[in-house]
Formats: structure tokens, sequence, C-alpha cells
């Protein structure tokens, strides 16, 4: 048994393991803790006796005994003060020490069911405490990541570009509003669930699209957060096979990230989807995507959602040979569901670029202005990118450098900077 062995079980089951391990302990830093205490065990034990048949139960149970031992441990030190105080004090008649019952620190107080079933729940209320509305949107993405995911403080703020210390507070932080709030560590009732769920696809589809399409620092791409983010949807799915809007969410993100690998040439630049090696896109990821859509759709029917509607428009352009054969007049048509659905100024922008590719730039433009006047998208790089790109295809190469100039003032991933500095240079 390697080292690494052990870290691909532990980044694998981490998620459900630290669940489990915060119902039968009630607080995520003691969870955390009694975890890292296992885990630290298991590098001394696992090479000389062999890996378990089952990891996760084994660190589940030797976590579980390693935070009885501590409570024991503090109970009798407190128990000991206690003693001192009142010798030194000479008071009596002695107060009661202040200890749980012998019950609750057995074995037996902590038991629980660690089946599938049970892991399964517990996933899911941890993933529901850690979106909780009552906590700020970077607090539940870190939280998510810290605890679902199982990346390390270094490494999520390492994702973000934040100082460790940074996100070490912002952690502690979170966990301390789940403490003094008294935040449930629950899944929702059933007529605040459809809610609650939009806001945790929210998170995972967050932390994909930062992972995808990074918002700052030199890379465009970061592949651990789009790794993390699947990893997550596919869990939702798994928790929650009656809801479309789950697997929609999962189809999307793997209809997307069949390209990661030719969005950036060898020089680390901005490879335009019309230009990109379909040839290399991932098929086997393409295929469970759109699986994952018709799948979606059929279970919504008429009320299909948005995650199930931006895959199905993933879809056309996953499963189309060529990017000339691209059936653009069809993926106009979703973003015209899609506007309807979910009425959003980006959907709007995204539903005008299809409208010019379907063959009518000039309507497609003039719908890009008419958002552009209604100011929704001020400070949004991609709406004047847009702008540039369809005037650039009717030969106005004046308005169209203009339109790229405004695009370099906003863009702050340089990658992307670096494309449309490119793109300038061939209009100016």
């Amino acid at each position: 048994m390697d080292t690494v062995r052990l870290e691909e079980i532990f980044r694998a089951e981490h998620g459900r393991i630290l669940a489990t391990l915060i119902r039968l302990l009630g607080d995520f830093d003691a969870a955390e803790e009694a975890l890292q205490e296992a885990v630290a065990t298991a590098l001394e034990q696992w090479p000389q006796q062999g890996t378990p048949g089952n990891p996760a139960s084994w660190l589940i149970s030797t976590a579980r005994h390693k935070a009885i031992d501590g409570m024991r441990r503090r109970a009798f030190l407190t128990r000991k003060g206690d003693e001192i105080a009142r010798h030194l004090e000479q008071t009596a008649p002695a107060s009661a020490a202040v200890t749980a019952p012998a019950a609750s620190l057995s074995g037996d107080g902590f038991a629980g069911d660690d089946s599938d079933g049970s892991f399964a729940e517990d996933r899911l209320r941890l993933v529901f405490t850690c979106c909780h509305p009552a906590l700020a949107p970077e607090a539940q993405v870190a939280l998510t990541l810290r605890t679902l995911g199982g990346l390390s403080t270094e490494e999520i703020a390492h994702a973000f570009l934040v100082p460790t210390p940074t996100m070490a507070q912002r952690l502690v932080r979170a966990k301390g509003k789940i403490r003094s709030a008294g935040i449930p560590y629950a899944l929702p009732p059933d007529d605040a669930l459809a809610e609650r769920l939009q806001a945790v696809m929210a998170v995972v589809y967050l932390v994909f699209n930062e992972g995808y399409s990074a918002s700052f620092g030199t890379s465009l791409v970061r592949n651990d957060l789009c790794e993390q983010a699947i990893r997550l949807g596919r869990m939702l799915v798994e928790l929650l096979p009656g809801q479309p809007e789950p697997r929609g969410l999962l189809a999307l993100m793997l209809l997307h990230d069949a390209r990661r690998a030719t969005r950036l040439d060898g020089c680390g630049d901005l490879v335009m989807l019309e230009d990109q090696d379909r040839t290399r896109w991932d098929q086997a990821q393409i295929e469970e995507g759109a699986a994952l859509v018709e799948a979606a759709l059929k279970a919504a029917g008429r009320g299909a959602g948005p995650y199930a509607l931006q895959a199905a428009i993933a879809a056309v352009h996953a499963q189309a040979p060529t990017s000339a054969a691209t059936d653009w007049k069809e993926i106009a048509a979703l973003y015209g569901v899609l506007a309807q659905v979910h009425p959003t100024p980006v959907v709007d922008l995204n539903r005008a670029v299809a409208v010019a590719m379907a063959g009518d730039a000039a309507r497609g433009l003039a719908l890009v202005d008419a958002i552009e006047a209604r100011g929704a998208l001020a400070g949004y790089h991609l709406l004047p990118t847009a702008r540039a790109e369809l005037l650039r295809r009717l030969g106005r190469r004046g308005e169209a450098a203009k339109a790229y100039r405004r695009a370099l003032e906003l863009v702050k991933n340089e990658a992307e900077r670096r494309h449309l500095e490119k793109r300038l240079a061939e209009v100016a």
C-alpha cells in the first residue's frame, strides 16, 4: 500500500467520509481533525497490514474512535481540573464534573449505518449545509470544495488566486456561521428543496466555469476545478436520481469539458470553437453527455430547466462533425426557449450570436446593440467581444477595432487578452 494509493482513496471517498463524520460528531472541525488522525493511522498500518476491504468504512470507524478517545481525554482533564480547583479552594460539596455520560462516549453513542444509502444521505445533507443561503456565495464555494471535494485550503486559495490565510479565514468564518446561526445539518423541507437545489447547482457550475474559463490570471483553463465540479455533479445525479436538472448540469459540464484539451494551443493561446481540432474532443464524454441530455429532457417534458436546455445546446455543438455543419438554427431556437425559461442578459447575448451565425449577421448585431443600449452587461468583456466579431464578419473593420479595444479594457484573463490583441491587429 503506497502513499499515492491512499491519496487516491482519500480524494475519491473524502466527501462521503467527512459527511458521515460530521453527522456523527456534529461539528465540521472535529470531523476534519478526526479524519486527519485516521489517515495518519492508515499511513502507519496499511503498508504492514494491507488495505482494508472497505477503506471508507475503516477510515470512518478509526476516525470515530479517535474522536471518542479525544473526548474522553478532554473529559478526564476537565474532571481533574475541577478536582484540583475544588481542593485548592477547599469548597464543599463538590459539584458534578462537566462531562458527558459514559454511554455517549462509547462506540455505540456514535453508531451509524455505513451502508451506501446512509453515505448518500449524509453527503446530501452536507452539500445543502455548505450551500445554505445564510452563507456568502464565496464561502459556499470554498466550503463545498473543502468538504465534498477534498481540496486543501492551499489548493482552494491557489484556484481562486487569493492568499492562503485569506481562504483559511473564509473557511473559519463559514464554519463559525454554521455554528452561530444554528444552520441545521439536514435536508431542506420539501417546499424549499427546489429553491435550495438551484443554489447547490449554481455553486457547482460556478466552480466548473472558474476552471473552464478562469476570471483572472495567466491560464484560461484550470483542470483541477473542472474535474472537481464534474465529480460534484456526478454526486448530485447519484443522490437525486429523480431530478432531471442535476442530469442536465452534469451533461452540460461533460459536453463543455470534452473540448477542454483543444481550447488552448501549444503556446497557451485561445483557440476559437470553429478552429478547434474536433478529432481530439473526448468522444466518450460527448456520448455520455448526450445521453444525459436526452434523459433529462425526457424526464422534464415541457418543463425542461436551464441546465438541461444549455446542455442541449452544447450537444448540438459537440455532435457537429465540422464547424460548418453546426446547426445554428437549432441552437438559436434552443436559446429562444432558454430565454423564456431563464431570461438573463447573457442568454440574450448568446442568442444574438446564434442568430447571426445562423445566417443573419445584421439582425444578430442589432440584437447585440439593443442589449448594450439597455446597459445590463456594462463591464462584461464578452459583450464588446461579440460585437467586434460580428462587425468583423460584416466587413466593418474600423468599428470592429473600436469594439475590440473596448473589450481589452475590460478583460482580466491574459489568454483572452492575447486573443483579443491578435484580433485587433487583424482589423486595425
